[in-house]
């Protein structure tokens, strides 16, 4: 028999053409059988529609699903009518062409109840679950999970099977496995089910096995309870982690605000109730380099803190060098009196900062790099807070080095220990006070900068702080640094610990009594710190 390339080409053309005709004529064919029969049938026939894997079936499906499929009565074409009762449009729910405006009773909707519409989601979901999109293949296992149906058992196995994604399988197998658990296929593959289902968090395990706790089958029943019970303790164990974490996070937003203020009481003896007002400062700081940038250039708004960080610390110190310079230097020795004048500057400072901003919350952003969240177990790790328990270690560790290795360091330390004694070996006593209380101030300017980033920016923002950071400095030990970081994250875990127990307000003054208790028999705190204002 001769070759005929003509011949061989009409038969691959056919070989391709076949199979979507006969797909379309079966969706036409299905479609057509919408409006007959009850809501069983339909529930049927939508289930066929899904099957057909024809890429026009999901548009069909959600314009019945949003109750807009529609007959027109003249042809009996199937439209998708929208608009408000006295002006709507049909499309063609196979072609898309814009049929224009539908008079008044020239279609007959395709009815559905709460049952049907389960159907056709459960039909919608499988026609996703092979879709060239991941992130909709992920949607779709994530829906037939919550959803499940044992008609989505054969979809589900086939899409595991052509899965290439681990994280997307992963999420099929559970979904199929809560198909199977919905299905009426053999006990030993349920109770296969159940391991599966068995292995995901515990969320997962409770919201799928609830309902097969009183099975029929005895083993069934006894594997399901084992399996809830072992979520239960594991989310115990990843709950008790969460919150050491969330106390971690708080201990470090603790220690910033608060390191600055060990500097200046442990060096000064000072107690600056404007030191809340300084974090407040550094806050709105950020906030404004932040509309700077998007209003002249908002391409480099990731760098925002990069640049809000140093100008903080600047700017903040050098309010903190003119409140000592202006105010406290003329107060040393009279405790009282220091104390209403720095309450007098922190109204001066809110005020003024109402005046300039107003009295309300400003907004300020999180750069796409510090965005977004991380899931370890069952507990999760947001961005923000991670970076700030990050940035508070590089800034003790980074003070811990200046007064170490520095000669400001040195300076400041020999003044800590013997006021007279530096004054008479050339050190200007003076100059250190001021740099170290613009030293504790910038600091706060910092501190201003991360809480941006958790809390809101407002007048007030620094007065949720304050109290805090004086508890941590005096459990701590009053100018010891490596006391305030002991300090500081210890009263954050217990924080944590107590609020579920007491609630916050409760757990608050649970630890404000331990610490008073606490310093009737350590009246210097856990690390004593030799110096004029432990000596005072």
């Amino acid at each position: 028999m001769p070759f005929r390339p003509l011949t061989l080409i009409a038969a691959l053309c056919l070989a391709v053409v076949l199979p979507f005709l006969a797909s379309a004529q079966t969706l036409d064919a299905l479609i057509a059988r919408l409006p007959d029969g009850n809501f069983n049938d339909r529930a049927a026939i939508v289930a066929q529609i899904a099957e057909t894997g024809d890429p026009r079936a999901a548009q069909v499906l959600d314009a019945l699903l949003e109750g807009e499929l529609e007959q027109r009565t003249a042809d009996g074409r199937f439209v998708r009518v929208t608009g408000s009762r006295n002006n709507q449009t049909a499309v063609d729910v196979l072609t898309g062409e814009d049929l224009g405006p539908v008079a008044r009773r020239s279609t007959e909707a395709v009815r559905v109840n709460n049952a049907l519409r389960r159907s056709i989601r459960t039909a919608l979901g499988v026609l996703t679950l092979m879709d060239p999109d991941p992130a909709r293949r992920l949607a779709a296992a994530e829906a037939a999970l919550r959803s499940p149906s044992a008609d989505q058992v054969d979809a589900l196995a086939e899409a595991m099977a052509a899965e290439t994604n681990a994280n997307i399988r992963t999420a099929q197998t559970r979904a199929h496995a809560a198909a199977v658990l919905a299905s009426d296929l053999p006990v030993e593959q349920k109770l296969d089910a159940v391991a599966v289902i068995g292995a995901a968090n515990a969320q997962i395990v409770q919201q799928t096995l609830n309902a097969y706790r009183n099975a029929a089958e005895p083993e069934l029943a006894a594997a399901v309870g084992e399996a809830l019970a072992a979520a239960e303790a594991r989310q115990r164990l990843w709950s008790q982690a969460q919150n050491l974490w969330f106390g971690l996070s708080l201990g470090s937003v603790l220690l910033l605000a608060a390191i600055g203020l060990a500097i200046t009481f442990g060096v000064m003896g000072v107690i600056n109730l404007a030191h809340g007002e300084l974090v407040m400062l550094g806050a709105y700081t950020t906030y404004t380099v932040q509309q700077i940038i998007r209003t002249n250039a908002p391409e480099y708004f990731g760098y925002s803190l990069a640049i809000a960080i140093p100008l903080a610390f600047l700017l903040v110190g050098a309010v903190g060098v003119l409140i000592e310079r202006g105010i406290v230097r003329h107060l040393y020795g009279r405790p009282l009196e220091t104390l209403l004048g720095t309450w007098g500057v922190s109204l001066i400072l809110q005020q003024a900062v109402r005046s300039i901003y107003g009295p309300t919350n400003r907004e300020v952003g999180t750069p796409d790099w510090m965005s977004g969240a991380w899931q370890i177990g069952e507990m999760t790790l947001t961005g923000p807070r991670i970076a700030i328990v990050i940035f508070s270690l590089v800034v003790f560790f980074g003070l811990l080095l200046l007064m170490k290795y520095s000669a400001f360091g040195l300076q400041m330390r020999a003044v800590t220990q013997n006021r007279p004694m530096a004054a008479n070996l050339g050190i200007r006593t003076g100059y250190v006070d001021a740099l170290t209380f613009g030293l504790g101030a910038g600091i706060a300017g910092l501190a201003g900068v991360a809480l941006s980033q958790i809390d809101n920016v407002s007048p007030n923002l620094g007065q949720g702080y304050i109290i805090d950071s004086f508890l941590v400095v005096v459990f701590g030990g009053v100018g010891n640094l490596w006391g305030t970081f002991a300090a500081a994250l210890s009263l954050g875990v217990a924080n944590k610990f107590l609020e579920p127990w007491a609630g916050a307000v409760l757990g608050k003054i649970v630890i404000l009594v331990f610490i008073i208790l606490f310093i009737q028999k350590r009246p210097r705190g856990l690390f004593p710190q030799r110096g004029r204002a432990a000596e005072g």
